[in-house]
């Protein structure tokens, strides 16, 4: 295609013929341009159908500007053999014609035509190329509204294209464009496919849009149309949001933001949601859909939300089919989780009820909010519930039934403990799930005299109750034995009374020793010179006493644990205590080491042994 004569700014360079000066025009291979377009810039051919309807528009928005506005009409029409679309729009003279359509890339003269104005939906003209994605000939046949006769355009896609008279006179101004498709591109130019992606694109569009004669545009954005009752507004837009999206909405949420022009609506979702997977969304730039799966339009944590919305000031891509991400759509982005944030405070203040039943769907988002909102902070400590050793409850009921609680950071950890220390009137909070223990932690910027504090273990063996002096004195025996066989593993053995009573073993490590333990097999794994330097700071943690070391805690008020006190046999009674230090590992699901797993073995077959031989 032959593009216009490019000055340059250095003076001219010497021919090596005859010393002559030339001035030559870069060439452009059409055909790799159009390669370029269909396999890296578009994602599909289909977008041919929102260039042109895109044309269309701007040629109408062009028109109405001036003298001559009547309403706009844009008709699509497949049959033959061949896609025409036609419009009323301004129509072109036979020099805006070499202008507009012959050249790749010029701007300025389009500027000086009126034809990159603000209210227009991209550079008049340029989008015409993408009709090679599924043509090899195209024909543009326009007659201007500032006079002129009908022109006749016929562009090839091996770059060569002609000018010359239409056959006859348009009987109005206005532009028909006309795709002779390609045998490979029969599926985009189907009838049915053209009739489909026209309703997709254009069905917002304030014109007239027809596919052989039958209407796909609608009334405009349907959360701007008038409804005689707020009810039938909701009822309308939940309608609209389930034949969108395949759900019908928890809520529809009303979205503004003037700085970009936007307005549209959030549909909140019934389910649900995986916060790892990004939302996608419904966005129109000035009335024509830009892409159905936009992602990046809300803050990462509001992925419990569907939009549909339609701006005016957002750019789009080079392909026009996503947002370019630049400080006006982190504006909007900003605002838009504001929006949401304000939804639920409302929700919270005027209907308790609903807000709780949608904290049971999406209290994610709403934690991952809170960790940097402190209103969403409130709202999480007043409505949403926790797992605590008390039953499901919300954090600030929680403490008024434990003003000196604990939370554990893990899931594990509580179910461990939680009858334990309900038991021991201690309350405890499941804190082990996604953003809770950041939401403990962030708790006193509502409140300073919030105060809820990570259990250690440990601390829970100053609850448990002491044995009876005499029963003690009796167990004295047993428990040299029991320390005898857990030596080695590096645990203690206390025997305490404590509820419930079916639990007979307890395995309580303190945060410290935890960590000493995770030095000590490093430094097991470890080169000679690593060992050395882990071995020195766990020496330091561990402070050169026995206090971090794990115990395992003996409940006297279990039945089983009495027996085994009972055994005159002490080692039985090591078996036995290997037993009980195995099954309490597991029943808190901590991890096995090698040791721990062979005494696990060893005490299974020694009371299998014991028990054949007894039969005997």
């Amino acid at each position: 295609m032959p593009v216009a004569p490019i000055k340059a700014d250095e003076p001219d360079t010497l021919s090596p013929i005859k010393g002559s000066r030339v001035e030559s025009a870069f060439q452009v291979d059409l055909r790799g341009v159009v390669d370029l377009l269909s396999r890296h810039l578009y994602s599909s051919p289909r977008v041919y159908v929102r260039e042109l309807l895109q044309n269309a528009v701007d040629a109408i928005t062009a028109r109405g500007a001036g003298d001559h506005a009547v309403p706009g009409r844009i008709a699509l029409e497949v049959g033959g053999g061949v896609v025409r679309v036609h419009d009323n729009g301004v129509g072109l003279t036979e020099e805006e014609v070499h202008t507009l359509l012959a050249t790749i890339g010029r701007s300025s003269k389009r500027d000086e035509l009126g034809f990159a104005r603000h209210e227009f939906l991209g550079q008049f003209g340029i989008g015409l190329l993408s009709g090679f994605l599924v043509a090899d000939e195209i024909e543009v046949e326009t007659r201007s509204v500032r006079g002129g006769p009908t022109v006749l355009w016929t562009g090839m896609a091996d770059g060569r294209y002609r000018v010359a008279p239409a056959g006859r006179d348009r009987a109005e101004p206005g532009t028909t464009v006309t795709l002779r498709p390609r045998a490979d591109a029969a599926e985009w130019v189907a009838g049915r496919t053209v009739a489909e992606l026209a309703a997709l694109y254009g069905s917002l569009l304030p014109v007239e849009v027809t596919v052989d004669g039958t209407p796909v545009s609608g009334e405009g954005p349907p959360w701007l149309a008038a409804h005689p009752t707020p009810d039938a507004r909701r009822a309308a837009l939940t309608e609209y949001g389930r034949r969108l999206f395949g759900f019908t909405p928890f809520d529809v949420v009303d979205l503004s933001v003037p700085e970009a022009g936007l307005t549209g609506v959030a549909f909140i979702l019934p389910s649900p949601a995986n916060p790892t997977l990004r939302a996608a969304h419904r966005v129109y730039l000035k009335s024509m859909l830009l892409a159905d799966g936009t992602e990046g339009l809300l803050p990462e944590w509001a992925f419990f939300a569907r939009c549909v919305v339609d701006a005016a000031e957002l750019r789009p891509t080079a392909s026009r089919e996503s947002l370019y991400d630049d400080d006006l759509l982190e504006h909007t982005r900003d605002a838009l989780g504001r929006r949401l944030r304000e939804w639920l405070v409302t929700l919270a203040e005027t209907d308790p009820a609903r807000l709780r039943g949608f904290l049971r769907l999406h209290h994610l988002g709403v934690k991952a909010l809170a960790l940097h909102d402190d209103d969403m902070l409130r709202l999480v400590d007043q409505w949403l519930e926790f797992e605590t050793s008390d039953g499901p409850m919300t954090l600030a009921q929680f403490r008024r039934r434990h003003p000196a609680g604990r939370y554990t950071s893990g899931v594990d950890e509580f179910h461990q403990l939680s009858a334990v220390a309900g038991a021991q009137g201690v309350g405890l909070v499941n804190a082990g799930y996604v953003y809770d223990g950041d939401i403990m932690e962030r708790l006193p910027r509502i409140d300073p005299e919030i105060r809820l504090h990570p259990l250690d273990p440990a601390e829970l063996a100053t609850h448990l109750g002491p044995v009876d002096p005499e029963a003690e004195l009796a167990a004295r025996a047993f428990l040299a034995a029991a320390a005898r066989a857990l030596d080695a593993l590096g645990c203690e053995v206390v025997l305490r009374d404590f509820d419930p009573a079916s639990l007979p073993a307890l395995y309580l490590t303190s945060r410290a020793a935890q960590h000493q333990a995770e030095l000590r097999e490093a430094r097991e794994s470890s080169d000679e010179l690593w060992a050395g330097v882990l071995g020195a700071i766990e020496g330091a943690i561990a402070g050169g006493g026995a206090a971090a070391r794990p115990r395992l805690v003996l409940n006297h008020r279990n039945p089983l644990v009495r027996r085994v006190c009972a055994l005159p046999d002490t080692s039985l009674s090591a078996t036995a205590v290997e037993a009980l230090y195995g099954m309490a590992l597991l029943h808190g699901r901590h991890p096995l080491r090698p040791a721990d797993t062979a005494a696990l073995n060893r005490s299974f077959l020694g009371l299998l042994d014991w028990a054949v031989l007894g039969k005997e």
